[in-house]
Protein backbone atom coordinates (compact mmCIF):
# COMPACT_ATOMS: atom_id res chain seq x y z
CA UNK A 1 0.00 0.00 0.00
CA UNK A 2 1.02 3.57 -0.68
CA UNK A 3 1.65 5.20 2.65
CA UNK A 4 0.54 8.72 1.46
CA UNK A 5 -2.57 7.94 -0.52
CA UNK A 6 -3.78 4.22 1.04
CA UNK A 7 -4.50 2.95 -2.31
CA UNK A 8 -2.74 -0.55 -3.68
CA UNK A 9 0.74 0.54 -5.75
CA UNK A 10 -0.29 -2.69 -7.59
CA UNK A 11 1.97 -5.23 -7.14
CA UNK A 12 3.38 -7.70 -3.98
CA UNK A 13 6.21 -10.17 -3.29
CA UNK A 14 5.88 -13.68 -2.22
CA UNK A 15 8.37 -15.94 -0.52
CA UNK A 16 7.98 -19.89 -1.79
CA UNK A 17 9.58 -22.62 -0.06
CA UNK A 18 11.14 -24.39 -3.03
CA UNK A 19 11.75 -23.53 -6.98
CA UNK A 20 10.02 -25.97 -7.70
CA UNK A 21 6.73 -24.60 -6.36
CA UNK A 22 7.76 -20.69 -7.23
CA UNK A 23 7.78 -22.24 -10.99
CA UNK A 24 4.63 -23.60 -10.44
CA UNK A 25 2.62 -20.49 -9.35
CA UNK A 26 4.24 -18.60 -12.77
CA UNK A 27 2.99 -20.82 -14.61
CA UNK A 28 -0.69 -21.20 -13.17
CA UNK A 29 -1.09 -17.69 -12.38
CA UNK A 30 0.80 -15.66 -14.93
CA UNK A 31 -1.82 -14.00 -17.31
CA UNK A 32 -5.01 -14.83 -15.53
CA UNK A 33 -7.71 -12.38 -15.01
CA UNK A 34 -8.13 -11.14 -11.37
CA UNK A 35 -11.21 -8.15 -11.32
CA UNK A 36 -10.53 -7.57 -14.83
CA UNK A 37 -6.75 -7.04 -14.76
CA UNK A 38 -4.25 -9.46 -15.84
CA UNK A 39 -1.88 -10.58 -13.66
CA UNK A 40 1.62 -10.61 -14.20
CA UNK A 41 3.49 -13.06 -12.23
CA UNK A 42 7.35 -13.51 -11.96
CA UNK A 43 11.13 -14.09 -10.35
CA UNK A 44 11.87 -10.70 -8.59
CA UNK A 45 15.41 -9.63 -10.07
CA UNK A 46 17.40 -7.43 -7.89
CA UNK A 47 17.04 -3.53 -8.38
CA UNK A 48 18.98 -1.79 -11.12
CA UNK A 49 21.58 0.54 -9.94
CA UNK A 50 19.96 4.08 -10.25
CA UNK A 51 21.99 7.04 -11.26
CA UNK A 52 22.69 9.73 -8.63
CA UNK A 53 19.96 12.64 -9.66
CA UNK A 54 20.53 14.80 -6.91
CA UNK A 55 17.57 16.12 -4.74
CA UNK A 56 17.06 18.22 -2.01
CA UNK A 57 19.89 18.33 0.53
CA UNK A 58 22.91 17.75 -2.04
Amino acid sequence: MDRDSGRSKGFGFVEMSSDAEAASAIQQLNGKDCDGRALTVNEARPQAPRENRGGYGR
